[in-house]
């Protein structure tokens, strides 16, 4: 900015970098907690695990920034450290939380609203002398001030304008952040303005708008700031929902558009996989240490480069960020010259790839060309240095550097597709090592130039695995269209995205992560919430699964079914149904006014049986006292509600696994099996709650395709995708191998879901639906059918890909020492 724009009338202003600074890392904790905000437990459980990844792999997190609510909440709502609500939430303030942060060279940030100077000038000094405290007593690093906290009163600019020099009296690099907010004559006191106005929670604030192999293509396909400005907010990455190709999203946040705030992430990093931390680890790293050269950017030739790429550094280093937004592998030339801000030399000039995956490309001379192979619907950085870039490697095969941190042993992961060999060996670097073992074995011979054949074990793979399988044709609405479509349905879930990441990354081995998803999904509003089907199956009375809804609106489809799976075929004299009724809660979750419910089970999908359920009369009025949330405040209360016990007698309807209750209470506490009297196992038992019952959205038309598998490795999983329009939940598919039918439990948008905040992301073109393929089918044919539901539109052409994520390379380990 120029000083002119930093003019609030008086003095020039500072307001806290420059487009020559360094970005800053950070966190922040939206989608962690909601509007209601944190407590100082789960703050230090958090700060924990980042605390992990500095001591294990290095990591510098700079700011870690509170969301709304902890202190100023939605609307107005001007936090006090002396009011009962913060008592309550922090009770020994922030004075702990900041020493924590500060152990690791880290600074607190918080979300706030611009105004709450009140209406008196005592009322306005003791505004500015708490947040001014901030800084001068805690170090604050970064205030964000958004407009879902309210605005800024004209006649309080100035005072806005006082407090924000006093802060920076303290902490001069002091970042603001305005989100949507008129700041007046103190708008040069903000650091950056919103890009786009835009979040990036994936599916609910920002969704794929093309078909992809993934959910995060819309992430992928986000152009670049005005003029490159840094002083700009791009919202960062969101590490909450549809986690899969996080990194590819954060590659392009931190070195393509590397704003003033990067690498950025919010919301559940500790939901990832334990073997994606070191990789989030590493970009962190890799940015810290080159960040002063990023600061400088060009923007790359489209019709040469592909879409928004862009190349940063000095004369001698340049880091390259290319994306590829097609099914296609991409190929692209880079040219080794001025044209990407290299300046001319005499020295070779070293290409190598930081993502996917590590590899020495090749060393050439100036103004030479490397031709880069991009996977589809990836992001590729690359480094081209004239200079050592003092990062550690190894040659003849892709690699992650997994761990490099002062006094600890270098650990890499030597990558190669299966049933191959590698020979490997050290370039030459400014490092002396003088261990080297892979896999325990000493390999001492690679210093001195040594080479070692690396064998990747496994079956070579049976062709590529990513590939074209080909389009459907349409055809005959077929027989079995509705058993297809329950395949889908059952196969899916209607839980909040964050209990779906949970369900992919699988069981955490480190403490800090599972303290950290502890902390999360056992925070009061997330229970009181009932976006978890696992609630249905707890023996609790004061938990339920509850229809997911929003101003009043009920987002089921066309009415939508309780869907209950049992896992497996079973046996059952009574099926019992528990839902809560309370006055004055929004009609979504009701109990219904009736003393029957009409319902369906099954064993196979393919015949049902009709079973109904009757309201049970109780001697005495049952009630237990459950949460009531506020969507708009995300606040809460107790309220008791009434327990509505219905049971259905399935003596007579023989083997049964699947059940479906069209129009089904929205909030319900448990559904019970009982035989002989006893409590059945429900530990495998799924339910979902808002996908539309056949009968009123029937197939109408459909679309097949007939196709060889092969032996795919492992993590494959066929795309079913839609190019055109079919309409909000206007298109659903599902498979058949043999006499099986499988459905597809993930599509991109995603399935409606009972959400954590806001809203799910609405679509009505361009669904990719995604179908894992097991061992069980290896060798088989696959039947992909697209079905076109009653209501929907038509104009779209389905075609299938078969693809795999992580990509299949067998790992073996290099660990490089400084000892003997």
């Amino acid at each position: 900015m120029a000083d002119s724009d930093n003019d609030t009338g008086s003095n020039a202003v500072w307001p806290g970098a420059n487009e020559q600074t360094p970005s800053r890392a950070q966190y922040f904790s939206w989608i962690n907690n909601t509007n209601e905000g944190g407590t100082e437990a789960q703050t230090l459980v958090n700060l924990g695990f980042f605390r992990w990844l500095h001591d294990e792999y290095g990591m510098q997190l700079d700011i870690y920034a509170w969301d709304a609510g902890n202190l100023d909440g939605p609307r107005n709502d001007y936090g006090r450290f002396d009011s009962e609500k913060f008592r309550t939430q922090f009770p020994n303030g922030w004075k702990s939380i900041a020493e924590s942060a500060a152990a690791m060279d880290c600074r607190l940030g918080i979300w706030g609203g611009p105004d709450g100077f009140g209406d008196t000038p005592e009322e306005e000094d003791a505004r500015i002398e708490q947040t001014v405290s901030l800084c001068r007593d805690l170090g604050f690093a970064l205030f964000k001030i958004d407009g879902v906290c309210g605005t800024l009163r004209p006649e309080k600019q100035a005072a806005f304008a006082r407090m924000m020099a006093a802060c920076r009296a303290h902490c001069p690099d002091l970042i603001l952040l305005n989100h949507r907010l008129e700041l007046g004559v103190a708008k040069g006191h903000a650091t950056t303005f919103l890009w786009e106005g835009m979040e990036t929670y994936i599916d609910v604030h920002m969704a794929n708008g093309c078909t992809a192999p993934h959910h995060r293509a819309c992430a992928l396909a986000r152009g670049l700031v005005p003029d490159l400005l840094r002083l700009t907010e791009d919202h960062g990455v969101c590490i909450s929902s549809c986690v899969d190709f996080w990194d590819d999203d954060l590659v392009l946040q931190a070195f393509n558009r590397c704003l003033i705030l990067a690498p950025e992430i919010y919301g559940n990093p500790w939901l990832m996989r334990d073997d994606e931390y070191p990789k989030l680890a590493r970009i962190y790293n890799l940015h810290q240490r080159f960040r002063d050269i990023l600061v400088q950017g060009t923007v790359l030739p489209e019709d040469q480069y592909g879409p928004f790429a862009v190349s940063r550094g000095n004369e001698s280093i340049r880091f390259v960020t290319l994306r590829n937004l097609t099914w296609q592998p991409a190929t692209i030339s880079i040219r080794l010259d001025n044209t990407i801000g290299l300046e001319q030399t005499d020295l070779p000039v070293q290409v190598r790839r930081f993502h996917p995956g590590e590899r020495l490309i090749g060393t050439f001379a100036f103004g030479d060309r490397a031709n880069i192979e991009i996977p589809p619907f990836r992001a590729c950085l690359l480094a081209v240095a004239a200079e050592d870039l003092g990062e550690v490697a190894v040659t003849g095969c892709d690699f992650e550097v997994e761990r490099d941190t002062p006094d600890r042993p270098v650990v890499i992961r030597l990558l190669g597709q299966p049933g191959t060999q590698a020979q490997i060996s050290l370039p030459p670097a400014d490092r002396s090592f003088r261990a080297a073992s892979l896999d325990g074995e000493d390999v001492s011979m690679l210093f001195d130039g040594g080479e070692v054949s690396v064998d990747f074990p496994g079956t070579p793979l049976d062709g590529p695995w990513h590939r074209n399988l080909g389009e459907l044709v349409p055809c005959p609405v077929p027989t079995d269209a509705e058993a297809l479509y329950e395949a889908t349905c059952f196969a899916a879930d209607n839980n909040a995205f964050e209990v779906r990441e949970l369900h992919r990354s699988g069981p955490t081995r480190i403490p800090q992560a599972q303290a950290a998803r502890d902390a999360f999904f056992e925070q009061g509003l997330f229970v009181g919430r009932g976006i978890w089907d696992k609630y249905l199956f707890d023996g609790r009375l004061d938990t339920f699964f509850s229809v997911w809804h929003r101003h009043v609106r009920d987002y089921r489809v066309c009415g939508g079914a309780l869907r209950v799976d049992m896992g497996t075929g079973t046996c059952l004299d009574r099926l019992v149904l528990k839902s809560l009724h309370a006055d004055g809660i929004n009609d979504a979750e009701s109990a219904p006014v009736t003393d029957t419910l009409e319902a369906t089970v099954s064993a196979d999908l393919l015949n049902w049986t009709p079973i109904t359920f009757r309201r049970q009369v109780v001697a005495k009025s049952a009630t237990v006292d459950i949460l009531r949330i506020d969507n708009n405040g995300g606040l809460w209360r107790p309220v008791p509600a009434q327990i509505e016990t219905f049971a259905a007698d399935l003596s007579d309807a023989g083997t049964v696994r699947y059940v479906r209750i069209p129009h089904a209470p929205g909030r319900v506490a448990e559904v019970e099996g009982l035989r002989n009297g006893q409590p059945m196992d429900r530990s495998a038992w799924r339910a979902n709650n808002l996908f539309a019952p056949f009968a009123t959205r029937p197939s109408e038309a459909a679309w097949r395709g007939s196709f060889a598998l092969g032996a795919p490795p492992e993590g494959s999983y066929l795309c079913v995708a839609l190019e055109g329009t079919h309409g909000q939940e206007g298109a659903y598919a599902a498979a058949r191998v043999g006499n099986r039918l499988i459905g597809a439990p993930d599509r991109a948008p995603s399935f409606p879901a009972n959400v954590w905040e806001a809203g799910y992301r609405r679509s009505d073109h361009h669904y990719t639906y995604y179908i894992p393929v097991t061992e069980d089918m290896h060798g088989e044919t696959v039947d992909v059918v697209v079905l076109g539901m009653k209501g929907g539109q038509t104009d779209f052409v389905p075609h299938v890909w078969l693809t795999c994520h992580p990509p299949p390379l067998v790992s073996r380990t290099l660990v490089l020492g400084t000892d003997e």
